[in-house]
């Protein structure tokens, strides 16, 4: 390992491929951690990279490499967790790396990915620890376990211990139906002894390292040059002044209240560094709240969304912006979000590159997305075909960045890919390669 690498404290591990049953009973055994007592049709395996069969319990030293693989059998939400030896807890899937926990039924996914700006080094403390997939039909709010503060790739889990993580589960899941959801746990033991390579030592209280290659994670947004199909960008009933006004604050409005959803989320985005000052208070659109920002350098110029509802305020820059924007101007004249988009529900991500070595920016919404690239320009991708997508990995997948919207073949929907393309068939979504 580089050692001039920063390093962020945190346990994880990776995998290789196995197969999958068909149904999944409930079976409490001395390794469970949360089981569903009913019988699901649904079911998940992960495994850790020196043991595919998910039945062992490998020994690892500290400083050794570790991945995870997971698979299911249907369509699902997955998410990854790690008991420590110590009780400590770590969120390592869903992450700020990946697109989407969404996975695709059959697709095997390895965790790190390859080409992943990090990866998962054994840092103690000796001991046993678990892995614990959960898989479930619909996705899942965490908030209550884990939060993603500032522009950190990794959750800040709030829970401790192995029974503290089971009664937090069951009340995440509570609302589902009774079969939509599942586990599987695997195990791995960290050892006495150490590998060739010397893991960075821990911090304190944690039992692990994620090391990143520089700048991953802080770096700004490229700004892709592709011109929006539209009409420019409209201002929805925003007064903006065309200067930063210094006196107007982070979700201010011009009553002098505060949206508290904006302040929060100008302080998780570290809004200095990547939204700038506002240009103007933050104001009604459609059933929600909006502001603009000056932007900062490479990220653009920007808005925070709030949607009325949510608790979460969340940015929208650069050429994202413009063709958000655009198409709310092609579909409303502006007066409210694309219907094919709504509002944005997560925070963008920077893609460095993918496996054909293109860069990128890819931004959730309520109904589906946005990928921005220099190379090719800005599309979106929404229902059936954006989950088979993500479901595959997205663009770190072999399909990589899309090449243009998604559109209409023959009366269903498909979508082209720098590797390949996703055509629907009989109302099913079939993947191609090139």
């Amino acid at each position: 390992m580089n050692p001039s690498k920063p390093v962020m404290t945190l346990t994880a591990l990776l995998g290789l491929a196995a197969s999958v049953a068909q149904a999944s009973p409930a079976k409490i055994t001395a390794q469970s951690i949360i089981v569903n007592p009913v019988e699901t049709k649904l079911n998940v395996e992960v495994w850790v990279n020196k043991d595919a069969s998910g039945k062992a319990n490998p020994t690892y030293r500290k400083g050794e490499q570790l991945s995870i693989g997971v698979k299911t059998n249907q369509d699902a939400y997955v998410y990854l967790f790690n008991v420590n030896a110590n009780g400590s807890i770590d969120l390592f899937f869903p992450n700020k790396f990946e697109e989407s926990n969404f996975m695709q039924a059959g697709v095997t996914r390895v965790f790190p990915t390859q080409n992943a700006k990090y990866s998962f080094t054994v840092g103690g403390p000796n001991g046993q620890d678990k892995v614990l997939a959960l898989a479930s039909t619909k996705e899942l709010n965490l908030d209550d376990i884990a939060r993603f503060a500032g522009d950190q790739g990794f959750a800040d889990v709030k829970v401790s211990g192995q029974e503290n993580l089971a009664r937090a589960l069951s009340i995440v899941v509570n609302p589902l139906p009774a079969d939509g959801w599942t586990t599987d746990v695997a195990l791995f033991k960290i050892g006495a002894g150490q590998a060739t390579t010397p893991a960075p030592k821990p911090k304190p209280g944690s039992t692990g390292t994620v090391t990143y290659t520089p700048g991953v994670g802080t770096q700004p947004a490229p700004a892709p040059t592709q011109p929006a199909p539209a009409p420019t960008q409209p201002a929805p009933t925003q007064p903006a002044p065309s200067q930063p006004n210094a006196q107007i604050k982070p979700g201010e409005r011009q009553d002098g209240t505060f949206d508290s959803a904006m302040v929060e989320a100008y302080d998780r985005l570290k809004g200095p560094e990547s939204l700038g000052t506002p240009t103007g208070y933050a104001t009604p659109w459609a059933d929600g709240w909006w502001q603009r920002f000056k932007g900062v350098a490479a990220y653009g110029d920007a808005v925070l969304v709030h949607a009325n509802g949510s608790s979460r305020s969340y940015a929208v820059h650069g050429r994202l912006l413009e063709r958000y924007l655009a198409l709310a101007k092609a579909e409303s004249n502006g007066a409210r979000p694309p219907s094919r988009l709504g509002w944005a529900a997560g925070d963008e991500k920077v893609i460095p590159k993918n496996p054909y070595g293109t860069p990128g920016l890819y931004g959730f919404f309520q109904n589906g997305a946005l990928y921005g690239t220099e190379k090719y320009g800005t599309f979106w991708l929404q229902g059936a075909v954006l989950k088979t997508y993500q479901g595959l990995g997205g663009s770190g997948s072999f399909l990589g960045f899309p090449t243009r919207d998604q559109y209409l073949l023959n009366g269903a929907w498909a979508a082209d890919f720098e590797g390949g393309s996703i055509r629907t068939v009989n109302g099913v979504p079939k993947v191609y390669r090139k």
